[in-house]
């Protein structure tokens, strides 16, 4: 069986697989104020929530955290509702060739506390760049810059 959401979102079926990176947390001035690497794993089961991302961080000064994000879907988009957040991702079709995905969520707990994100994916489907813009109380708080290479397809052995 096929995981019907890959047709229903074809840009954000092409992040399928394992994606490693780089995240660079700045504040509102531009100033940094942290960065760590990360592991990103990106499923689409057939059994189970239809989407399913898994992610590790790593910090050089030896941290890790890791983050689970199971995904329901409602209304033609992605819907978390965790621990973590509150919120949606819907594929944005320019053209015939998708390579936007955006993201709006809150913190769970902290609902003053927002951020949208745009995620683009390389043609090639290899690459991606992501941009986070954070809303306190509607007021821009910082920015956060991820960018990633694909290590592989295969999410199974994760």
């Amino acid at each position: 069986m096929t995981n019907p959401l890959k047709e229903q979102m074809p840009t954000l079926a092409r992040h399928e697989g394992v994606w490693e990176g780089v995240y660079r947390h700045y504040d509102a001035d531009g100033n940094k104020t942290d960065e760590h690497k990360s592991k990103l794993v990106c499923r689409f089961p057939d059994e189970g929530h239809p989407y399913h991302q898994t992610n590790y961080y790593t910090w050089d000064d030896g941290r890790t955290d890791t983050r689970d994000f199971p995904a329901t879907v409602e209304g033609g988009r992605l819907r978390w509702d965790n621990e973590f957040i509150q919120g949606w991702a819907a594929d944005v079709q320019l053209d015939d060739f998708g390579r936007s995905t955006m993201l709006n969520w809150t913190r769970t707990g902290e609902p003053d506390l927002y951020l949208y994100e745009m995620i683009q994916i390389s043609d090639d489907g290899q690459k991606r760049a992501r941009v986070w813009q954070w809303f306190k109380n509607d007021k821009l708080i910082s920015r956060t810059l991820v960018d990633e290479h694909k290590v592989s397809d295969d999410w199974t052995g994760q």
